[in-house]
């Protein structure tokens, strides 16, 4: 079932939510989702996502549905080479972060996300966007549909796959 969303751009009141969606993004792996929210999002590796959010190049949307309800929302943001994130390009390439509410799954919010995510950053002058996402999630055929692919910097062995989309 397709929900009736408006994709809006991100404000300062958001960045709970946000946080919020990095934990339903992180808490896909099961080793994160069993440590629990408090303990994952304190981790270096996953707070650097959202940390000190409106830094230069930091970028968000938010889907709502009628009412206001949130429903997922998508972000980016640019790591040196010397702090890299999981699905780090390069410096001149944003990487993307994305979250649903479980409820929502499935019913399109995910990819109205994904197109007005890259419509931002196409119009911000990004010639691509990155991301990192476990080789078991269904997330990976959404983010094929839409147009990323392998990065080729993963190794076949690694449980994830680096991604990248040209705008």
């Amino acid at each position: 079932m397709q929900r009736d969303i408006t994709v809006r751009a991100a404000v300062v009141d958001d960045v709970p939510f946000l946080w919020d969606m990095a934990w339903e993004a992180a808490a896909v792996a099961p080793h994160v989702r069993n440590m629990g929210k408090e303990t994952a999002l304190a981790l270096p590796e996953i707070r650097k996502y959202l940390d000190g959010w409106g830094q230069t190049g930091d970028s968000a949307v938010v889907a709502t549905e009628l009412g206001g309800r949130r429903l997922g929302a998508a972000w980016y943001r640019l790591f040196p080479a010397y702090a890299p994130g999981y699905g780090w390009v390069s410096e001149d390439i944003p990487e993307l972060s994305i979250g649903v509410i479980p409820d929502a799954r499935g019913q399109g919010v995910g990819g109205r996300l994904l197109e007005e995510i890259k419509s931002l950053a196409q119009a911000q002058g990004y010639e691509a966007l990155s991301l990192s996402v476990d080789r078991a999630n269904p997330a990976l055929r959404l983010y094929e549909r839409h147009g990323f692919r392998d990065a080729g910097v993963s190794q076949p062995s690694d449980s994830s796959l680096t991604m990248l989309v040209r705008l």
